[in-house]
């Protein structure tokens, strides 16, 4: 029985997601273009917000939303993007392929998304360009700058080269942290986009989760100027690594007179933290950015 309502359930969200998805299309195709850029950061957000309901994904925030500048996150899913977008409205720079996702890869070329040709040293230097000028515009700019997505156990090395994009717009950075949580507070791989994982199992995952939360944590920003990339990116690092640490609670203490053998896997099934997850299908761009 409690299988048949999970099914219900999910069939309803992702019939749901479904029609937020055409109503998405025909806001960018029809309004968005004609709209002042204040009113489609606010229809950005709000549409954002809607799609987490949707798919039975609640969002709690803490710290100052950013309204400019460079946001740099870790990264778990395809999620993390809305999660962000429903808080802060923000232009993302993204691997190429998502333009070839269906609905999702029009949509977000609709909104302003900046592509990376990955293997392409003049199309990363296009996309640098794109990137300071919408910064010194007075835009704010997510990047992942881990390079991969990951279970969101720990925090992967930061890659230098997308930071030296805000220290040459003169902006402050804003380091991010993203987690999800389950109904019991507890670390969850449910939104996890990571491994031979498909576009639509982690949708799956999402929709069929109960209770799931986004929690974004806006760390304080760290101002760019002359600043060096490297030491820029590792301050950010572990900036985001400490807040995951500080907000990861503890596993319960095993029974009196038990030992635990070996070495636990973290979160649910999560490889343990300081090993770093390979083949992720969904790589960041960071990594193929020009210096």
């Amino acid at each position: 029985m409690a299988t048949l309502a999970i099914v219900i359930r999910a069939a309803f969200r992702v019939t749901r997601v479904a029609l937020h998805l055409f109503w998405g299309v025909a806001t960018a195709a029809l309004v968005f273009p004609w709209l002042p850029n204040r009113a489609r950061l606010y229809l950005k957000a709000r549409w954002s917000r809607q799609l987490l309901e949707e798919m039975g994904v609640a969002i709690v925030a803490s710290g100052a939303p950013p309204a400019q500048g460079l946001l740099v996150a870790n990264h778990i899913s395809w999620l993390d993007i809305f999660a962000i977008n429903a808080l802060a409205p923000t232009t993302f720079l993204s691997k190429d392929e998502v333009m070839y996702w269906p609905v999702i890869g029009w949509l977000s070329r609709q909104v302003g998304t900046l592509f990376l040709e990955r293997g392409s040293r003049a199309a990363a230097q296009r996309a640098k360009e794109h990137l300071i000028a919408e910064l010194k515009a007075g835009q704010l700019v997510g990047v992942f700058p881990e390079g991969t997505t990951g279970f969101g156990d720990h925090v992967m090395p930061f890659h230098a080269a997308l930071f030296q994009s805000a220290i040459d717009a003169g902006v402050a950075v804003t380091p991010t942290l993203i987690r999800y949580i389950d109904r019991n507070g507890q670390p969850t791989t449910a939104a996890a986009y990571v491994g031979d994982t498909s576009l639509w199992e982690c949708m799956r995952s999402i929709v069929t989760a109960s209770a799931l939360t986004a929690h974004i944590t806006f760390l304080p920003a760290v101002e760019s100027a002359g600043a060096d990339r490297r030491h820029l990116a590792h301050h950010c690092h572990q900036l985001v690594s400490h807040a995951l640490g500080a907000s990861t609670p503890s596993p319960p203490a095993p029974p009196a007179g038990s030992m635990a053998t070996g070495t636990p896997a973290g979160p649910q099934g999560a490889p343990p933290s300081g090993s770093l997850p390979t083949d992720s299908r969904n790589p960041a761009p960071a990594d193929s950015f020009p210096a």
